[in-house]
């Protein structure tokens, strides 16, 4: 029952401790600039719009493929 207490007592300072340490590490960061942010953005859309050309067109094939092996 004494142990349960000790546990109690001692989870607050554990989360106080985490958020403390998180902040610390945060600060560490570097974060980019807005233009850095625009510029990768950008570049993860396309990335993004590309894979998904792709695999429409290789589907769109293998539809195709498979229609006529089916015919």
């Amino acid at each position: 029952m004494v142990s349960q207490d000790v546990v109690m007592k001692t989870n607050p300072s554990r989360f106080k401790k985490f958020f403390r340490e998180v902040k610390a590490e945060l600060k560490k960061v570097s974060w980019p600039t807005r233009p850095e942010l625009i510029t990768n953005t950008g570049i993860v859309f396309v990335a993004v719009a590309v894979v998904c050309t792709l695999i429409w067109v290789i589907d769109a094939a293998f539809s195709r493929v498979l229609q006529f092996i089916i015919k």
